[in-house]
């Protein structure tokens, strides 16, 4: 079940920082983002949030799952889920960025409907104090996709 987490429950840091390895930085946006979790089992496997950035426009931002969980099709609901969430809250465009060395995630996000629309050269490097490797790749750039829904 795919449920919005309240304001008043603790923000579900360990899968946060799967997504986002910068506290600080997770903790800035989610304090303007609406944040949805995935329950399996009695406890917290997923989760995705949606950051209003301008009219009409909302960003998916840090949609991670537990280890234990990946590849069981979860990611694709909680993508699945903030689209159509988004659709009902009137935005008419989705935004995401993820990083270059993000292989499986481009993918996903792809097969959901994204398309790539540009890419933020060095963002990790002038956002991160330590180098991210994912997949044997350093994580330099973002690359950003969009839905028009």
């Amino acid at each position: 079940m795919i449920r919005k987490l309240e304001k008043t429950e603790p923000l579900p840091m360990d899968l946060l920082l799967l997504a986002d390895p910068s506290e600080e930085i997770v903790l800035d946006y989610m304090a303007r983002a609406q944040c949805f979790v995935l329950e399996q089992k009695g406890g917290i496997v997923g989760v995705y949030s949606l950051l209003p950035t301008r009219p009409g426009t909302v960003e998916l931002v840090n949609v991670a799952v537990a280890e234990s969980e990946q590849n069981k099709g979860y990611g694709k609901m909680l993508i699945q889920h903030a689209i159509e969430t988004s659709r009902s809250q009137g935005y008419v465009t989705v935004e995401l960025g993820t990083g270059n060395s993000s292989i499986a995630q481009l993918a996903l996000y792809q097969k959901c409907g994204f398309r790539m629309t540009h890419i933020d050269r060095d963002f990790f490097v002038r956002h991160y104090e330590e180098p991210i490797f994912e997949n044997g790749i350093q994580c330099v750039d973002m690359v950003r996709l969009s839905l028009d829904l």
